[in-house]
């Protein structure tokens, strides 16, 4: 399935049992809530996914349970992290092999990379795979900044398409359409940067608050992209407070708390994580909970 990389695509949690195994059933309710709320591909394994905790056949188990629950609607996407570029390009071969649409390619992990391999690593997996690949690029969280000159000799390969530019430098959106124009899509990767950077051009929003919130977090792309500005203010600036328990770094806690008290998932994590507990747990309950006592009518609910 071609991915024109526009739209939201959710960095989906991956679901537990309280034993650390897969929960598949509980993963796919999420999914299909995904889809039903419309958005536009779907993004497994990343960090929100817990991707330092999964195996290579979890993450293949995954993949072929999303497609099966995507039937063909929307686009799957697999994330790689991985220290070694050969365990990458295994990684990227066995998922186009299973039927991923896309991949996310982070940085090589645990080893800060000179840019020549940083770059070179990125060429190697592209040219091991059909697939096309969105590169992440948060140089806040991995320490990696894939820059503009830097993604001119990335561009020389097609199937490298897109970023999700985690930069938190806004200006970068403009900085990389004023050189590269259509061809590198851009996909906003901070929720709470994501309207900023649509109105400024971004293609897209790989969201994290969307996986308890799928239905709000559509409506704000669709409207944005539609100039409607002051109706995704609306919403936006409801969510905000929400969005903001993605830019922490126990963002999939908080994420699958914001799923459970939302009907969307369980709040099992692998170790070393833990659940939130104490004062933290409470904020972030007043936090949710405000904004479910308060959440705005969207056109999916109409």
């Amino acid at each position: 399935m071609e991915v024109s990389w526009h739209g939201v695509f959710p960095a989906v949690t991956t679901k537990f049992k309280e034993n650390g195994d897969l929960d598949l059933p509980a993963f796919v309710h999420n999914i299909r809530a995904q889809i039903d709320a419309g958005v536009h591909g779907i993004i497994i394994g990343g960090s929100l996914g817990e991707s330092s905790t999964l195996t290579h056949d979890e993450r293949i188990e995954l993949l072929l349970a999303t497609k099966e629950a995507a039937k063909g609607q929307v686009p799957v996407i697999l994330n790689i992290a991985e220290g070694a570029t050969r365990n990458a390009v295994h990684l990227a071969q066995r998922a186009q092999n299973q039927g991923a649409d896309g991949l996310m390619v982070l940085p090589p992990m645990l080893y800060k990379p000179t840019e020549r391999e940083t770059t070179d690593f990125f060429k190697t997996v592209a040219q091991n795979t059909d697939l096309p690949i969105l590169v992440y690029n948060n140089p806040v969280d991995y320490k990696v900044e894939v820059t503009p000159d830097m993604f001119e000799e990335l561009l020389k390969l097609d199937n490298i398409q897109a970023v999700k530019e985690s930069t938190r430098d806004v200006s970068n959106v403009t900085r990389l359409l004023n050189r590269f124009g259509d061809r590198l899509k851009i996909l906003c990767g901070v929720d709470t940067l994501a309207l900023e950077e649509m109105v400024l051009g971004a293609h897209g929003w790989v969201a994290g608050l969307v996986d308890a919130f799928p239905g709000e977090t559509v409506a704000i792309y669709r409207l944005v992209k539609a100039g409607r500005m002051e109706e995704a203010l609306h919403i936006y600036r409801w969510f905000l407070p929400l969005l903001e328990l993605d830019i922490s770094s126990q963002l999939v806690q908080n994420i699958k708390l914001a799923e459970v008290m939302t009907g969307l998932g369980t709040e099992h994590v692998r170790p070393p994580r833990q659940p939130l507990q104490g004062a933290e747990r409470e904020r972030v309950i007043r936090i949710i909970q405000r904004g479910l006592d308060t959440r705005p009518v969207t056109a999916n609910d109409e």
